[in-house]
């Protein structure tokens, strides 16, 4: 299955409350933080909603 790596790349302060639940739900903390997820349209949509914020890279697919 296809994943992807975010990044955290700006601080969340600041920002309004939503968009830091959105960070937490990804499992971002710290900036800086990268956290490697399932590639799926719920976590797409979650990066894409803190954009600004982040950065996503496509994390290559390793075969068995």
């Amino acid at each position: 299955m296809k994943q992807i790596a975010i990044t955290l790349r700006r601080s969340c302060i600041g920002r309004p409350k939503k968009q830091r639940l959105v960070a937490l739900g990804l499992g971002l903390t710290k900036m800086n933080k990268t956290v490697i997820l399932q590639d799926t349209p719920e976590i797409r949509g979650m990066a894409n909603k803190i954009c600004h914020l982040v950065d996503m890279v496509q994390v290559a697919e390793v075969s068995s």
